[in-house]
């Protein structure tokens, strides 16, 4: 589970990197691209999850909501005394 309350485990990313799976990389790479008009290559699409020290997919590396739980030693938002805060609120 995201720190945000996403299920990591529902992402394709994430599924690819667990199961070494090029093809389902490549497909995630040309949907990221078309979605976020920016190129990604399968060799981006690796993602360990949003907790722990592995690897991170860009849009999780650099994750406000996930940089703030960190900072804030919480497990998900809502155990923070601040929730719902003006972070999580701009990404729902």
């Amino acid at each position: 589970m995201g720190y945000c309350g996403l299920d990591c485990k529902k992402c394709n990313v994430y599924i690819a990197t667990l199961n070494n799976d090029d093809v389902l990389r490549e497909s995630e790479a040309k949907e990221w691209t078309r979605v976020f008009n920016r190129e990604f290559t399968k060799d981006m699409m690796n993602c360990t999850g949003c907790e722990g020290d592995g690897e991170k997919v860009w849009l999780c590396k650099e994750c406000k909501v996930r940089e703030c739980a960190i900072n804030k030693g919480v497990s998900v938002c809502n155990e923070c005394k601040d929730y719902p805060c003006e972070t999580i609120k701009s990404y729902m």
